[in-house]
């Protein structure tokens, strides 16, 4: 089965909590903070794997977890750090958060990596918050959640020659004929049910050896979710070369040929600014040889790159073969991807120093920042000094005049990030 959209959940490793402990050592009877920093959780990789073709590797599990740093412990011992989770995908893979759709990665080249999980940060252990006026901090940081998020996977098939056509115009056919590949081949519509991929041999003195997708039969409509084609669109955008096979032999291959090029436009522009080259197919039969003059002669003036072919008998192949090989680029080109070497997208944390106040729909005070979001995650509001500290960021912070202001009052809760606090009018209480 080939899988080319899947959706996943991956989970970066927690930072393990920082230590709250004193030195215990004989004839020291009143020894200072030793405790040790947690780990960092490990992080979620996307990694590009010349070896994978299809998302298949996704169908059975969809949940991802990287592993969690250790605690920190007495004298000083730091927890140990989580271990990374690479996960391997196929060249062509796009990455979308799935519940913003913002694109997080566009994955091409062989080994490119992309970071889609980061894990949390350990918690400071007591030793951090000694001074000179507070000599025995009770308070250690908690360890900062790993993000968590669910993906969807897009694979767009990295081909360097794409054939699209309408259904049983001859694709697979012409596959079959000029690679190794071995489609399933019917003559009845709708025998490729999902891409195939071949490898064309140029000649012996040629060396280069450009690939070939056959991309399911596209109907009139593919490009707004009729038919088989709309899920496979996507796989000749990153093509150089497209060959619009054309049935010869249909009752009208001039509205054929003006549909398929109609959706290839209606899906994306650009796909018509790509070399073209149009395979007047099954000129072995009657109908498509009285079809062939007046097609070449209404494509010539388009100022198309035609030429007639039967992919059954091997008419027209070698003529073929050439048309490619004259169009595609040198060796050394053709062994890099047909696009720019992916992207990975890195944006800046918004409201990493700032924040915002708003009402939840149950009328609970929603804070959203960065920086006082990890403040709340990492406090251990069991232990009274470190629930202090914390009250003590949201005024240094300006999040408490700025409740006062939007007119919240004792009993109102009030959320950040997963937390949930209560607010009275001293001190402040979890729910």
């Amino acid at each position: 089965m080939f899988l080319d959209r899947v959706k996943i959940w991956v989970h970066a490793g927690d930072g393990g909590d920082g230590a709250a402990t004193f030195r215990q050592e004989a004839h020291v009877p009143r020894g200072g903070p030793d405790g040790g920093d947690g780990g960092r959780g490990g992080s979620v990789y996307l990694r590009v794997d010349a070896g994978q073709t299809t998302l298949r590797d996704f169908t059975h599990r969809h949940h991802y977890k990287a592993t969690s740093g250790g605690r920190g412990t007495r004298a000083r011992r730091h927890g140990s750090a989580g271990d990374d989770l690479v996960l391997d995908v196929p060249p062509g893979t796009a990455v979308y958060d799935d519940a913003t759709g913002e694109l997080l990665a566009d994955l091409v080249a062989v080994g490119q990596v992309a970071l889609v999980g980061r894990g949390g940060r350990g918690g400071l252990g007591n030793t951090h918050f000694k001074s000179s006026t507070h000599q025995a901090p009770k308070h250690a940081q908690k360890g900062e959640p790993g993000e968590e998020r669910w993906l969807r996977l897009e694979l767009r098939l990295i081909a360097d020659v794409g054939l699209v056509g309408l259904p049983n115009a001859g694709k697979s056919t012409l596959l079959a004929a000029v690679t190794a590949a071995t489609p399933k081949i019917a003559d009845y519509p709708f025998t490729t049910l999902e891409p195939n991929l071949g490898v064309m041999d140029l000649g012996d003195e040629d060396e280069r050896r450009p690939t070939i997708a056959d991309v399911p039969g596209l109907i009139e409509g593919a490009s707004s979710g009729a038919g088989l084609g709309h899920a496979f669109l996507r796989h000749v955008e990153r093509t150089r070369i497209l060959v619009h096979v054309v049935d010869g032999s249909s009752r009208d291959p001039e509205w054929d040929h003006e549909v398929i090029r109609s959706e290839l436009e209606a899906h994306d522009p650009a796909l018509l600014q790509k070399p073209i080259v149009v395979a007047f197919n099954k000129v072995d039969l009657p109908p498509a040889r009285e079809a062939w003059p007046a097609f070449r002669r209404a494509r010539e003036a388009e100022g198309l790159d035609v030429l007639a072919m039967s992919a059954t008998d091997g008419e027209g192949l070698a003529a073929f073969r050439a048309r490619i090989g004259a169009i595609l680029p040198s060796a050394e080109e053709l062994a890099g991807p047909p696009e720019p070497s992916g992207v990975v997208i890195h944006r800046i944390e918004a409201m990493e120093e700032g924040f915002s106040i708003d009402r939840d729909a149950d009328g609970a005070f929603r804070v959203r920042g960065r920086r006082i979001e990890r403040a709340a995650a990492q406090t251990n509001f069991d232990v009274e000094e470190s629930a202090e500290r914390f009250q003590r960021d949201l005024a240094r912070l300006g999040i408490d005049t700025e409740l006062r202001r939007a007119g919240i009052v004792a009993g109102d809760t009030v959320r950040i990030g997963s937390t949930e606090l209560e607010w009275e009018a001293q001190p402040w209480e979890r729910v």
